[in-house]
């Protein structure tokens, strides 16, 4: 069965979250999403480009994607006879980085190929290993220590079933012996978002006595050997996050010993395609892998859930539920969390969730209706 996008529709949403959410980036009140609606013969798909407002995560911010999308990513997509969603990312691959952009309308058209077959996404990309995905949440840095106690008892008392916590230079060591105080035997990890140098080795190496299931991401964005000697002196183990971008990148980084885990984000290297290889590699090395968020609405969380049902996602990845993050999410039912500590991949086709349209269509800041006609 061919697939030829008809249509490409690209929305700016804005969504204000819950609770602020602050990493050693920043502190974020409320997201801006740019999401893709692909359609073919009356059918339409729907991706999430999972870019952040500032370009502090990697290059990309909201605002850079929209023209990205628009000029390059749509005229390589809209009219060309793909045999299946597995070609997209090779159509898209000689546009140098941009991979959340790329990303977002990928993710559209395996959701199109999902629901033009009438399966579940999750069957589509190959996954299904498991039905019930472990869930935890990642929990930003607090203005204090206590209100920090505070939301780890909460997301306990909800059955999550590991903690993830932002540190930073000053909010790092001290900070955690405070929690492993309060809580001596949750899963408990440090994720920061590349805060530190090797100058800072002997401050992480005091990491060591809290038992922590990882360190994510502790050195610059786009390292791999800097990693390789910290986690040499470390015996907890480094997660790589933001350095890995490709599954070379992942050879690489095995090669190396840079890291004993990784995180895959579907955005950061580019969709689905491309997360598999990763997935992949990871597990012929005996490298465990967990999904990461970007505080997604309900569409980037569903696409999460079907990735996550991969053999190799045997870690406690960030899908959480929606009301963690929005008061009303753009999916129906909303994304919940069992007293288990996990989400159910749905059997409905596509990513297995309703679009509340109305909804939706009342958040657009903008939006721009793309055709093949137009283009070719």
């Amino acid at each position: 069965m061919g697939i030829k996008v008809e249509q490409l529709i690209l929305r700016q949403i804005r969504m204000p979250l819950v609770h602020f959410f602050e990493t050693s980036f920043g502190r974020t009140h409320e997201r801006d999403i740019v999401l893709v609606e692909a359609v073919s013969d009356g059918v339409s798909g729907w991706g999430e480009v999972t870019a952040g407002e500032n370009p502090f995560y990697n290059e990309e911010w909201t605002g850079s994607v929209w023209p990205l999308l628009i000029d390059y990513v749509a005229p390589r997509v809209l009219g060309h006879e793909f045999a299946s969603a597995a070609e997209v990312n090779d159509r898209t691959a000689h546009i140098r980085g941009h991979n959340m952009a790329r990303g977002g309308v990928e993710a559209a058209i395996w959701d199109l190929e999902a629901r033009l077959k009438g399966e579940p996404l999750w069957k589509t990309i190959g996954g299904g290993a498991r039905r019930e995905i472990g869930c935890g949440v990642s929990i930003g840095i607090q203005d204090t220590v206590d209100q920090l106690l505070e939301k780890i008892e909460t997301e306990l008392a909800a059955g999550y079933q590991r903690i993830k916590m932002k540190i930073k230079p000053g909010w790092d060591v001290d900070v955690i012996r405070r929690v492993r105080e309060r809580f001596p035997s949750i899963k408990l990890m440090a994720d920061a978002n590349s805060a530190y140098t090797l100058a800072d080795m002997e401050n992480l190496k005091r990491l060591d006595e809290f038992y922590l299931m990882m360190i994510e991401q502790p050195l610059a964005h786009d390292d791999i050997i800097d990693h390789a000697v910290l986690q040499a002196a470390l015996s907890t183990p480094i997660c790589l996050d933001e350095c890995i971008r490709s599954a070379h990148q992942a050879e690489q980084a095995i090669r190396l010993h840079a890291g004993r885990i990784v995180n895959i984000k579907l955005g950061r290297v580019g969709g689905f395609a491309e997360a598999k290889r990763v997935h992949d590699i990871c597990q012929a090395n005996s490298i465990p892998v967990w999904c990461g968020g970007m505080l997604e609405s309900g569409i980037g969380r569903a696409h999460n859930i079907a990735l996550s049902t991969l053999p190799n996602f045997v870690l406690p990845g960030d899908v959480s539920a929606s009301k963690r993050y929005w008061r009303k999410d753009i999916v129906h039912p909303p994304v919940e969390v069992t007293s288990r500590g996990t989400i159910e991949a749905r059997d409905d086709s596509g990513f297995g969730y309703d679009i509340d349209k109305d909804y939706l269509e009342s958040l657009a800041a903008r939006r721009e209706d793309l055709y093949a006609a137009r283009l070719f």
